[in-house]
């Protein structure tokens, strides 16, 4: 069976202008490959190209050389080479990338933060919200803030709302960045259960985490980074 994601060759540097000129190399010939619903935890310390691998993925980052070949919906992509508007589609139907910080609009509610993807969808507001209660109520996140801005939350509760709005619409490929970081030990195990019921429905998942707990409750199998090498 054909992988669904394929990353072949990878290399990613920086040019650091105030350290005169200065090559950082994030990513060197990096390979490996994510069958479909499989759940893959990227590791290593602080440095060793995690999110620069899964920046790359995402499109955030354009890649110095090398191949991340996508089975989408339609057909074969390699986003590396991929247009713009072909990586904005992609995002918008089948990719969604869950960062480590919330990021969001300051005064909109927790609840239209976590329905926005239904929404954009065409989903009704009345079925988006009921959702997204139900997702939030799941994770523990009290009623009484489900109408307040997260951008006043802890960074706990700004946690939660950001993995609810990452799984309320599951992707074919979900990106996820921490996703128990700030977590009490219960919110962290209803988080895993949910990523867990998300493979089920067919998505697979590419997990940076440092909590051994989470890697070894969530994830198929561990890809290891250090200093942009994956070793093995």
């Amino acid at each position: 069976m054909q992988p669904i994601l394929e990353i072949v060759n990878l290399n990613k540097s920086f040019t650091m202008h105030i350290l005169q000129g200065k090559i950082i190399e994030a990513l060197v010939d990096v390979n490996f490959s994510v069958a479909e619903g499989e759940i893959i935890g990227l590791t290593g310390k602080s440095g060793s190209g995690k999110s620069s691998l899964m920046k790359c993925i995402y499109r955030t980052y354009l890649s110095d050389g090398g191949k991340i070949l996508f089975q989408s919906n339609e057909g074969t992509i390699d986003l590396v080479a991929a247009g713009d508007n072909e990586i904005l589609h992609l995002r918008k139907t089948e990719i969604n990338y869950c960062s480590q910080f919330l990021s969001v609009i300051p005064r909109v509610a927790a609840l239209q933060v976590v329905a926005q993807p239904l929404l954009k969808k065409g989903v009704t507001a009345e079925l988006a919200n009921e959702k997204a209660m139900e997702t939030l109520k799941a994770l523990g996140l009290q009623e009484t803030l489900w109408s307040g801005f997260p951008v006043t939350f802890s960074g706990g509760e700004q946690q939660r709302i950001n993995v609810a709005r990452a799984i309320i619409d599951p992707p074919k490929l979900l990106l996820i960045d921490e996703p128990t970081a700030s977590l009490d030990p219960k919110t962290k195990e209803v988080v895993i259960e949910m990523l867990l019921a998300l493979k089920k429905l067919g998505s697979t998942i590419v997990c940076i985490s440092h909590d051994e707990f989470t890697l070894n409750h969530l994830v198929n199998r561990r890809i290891h980074l250090e200093k942009g090498i994956i070793i093995n």
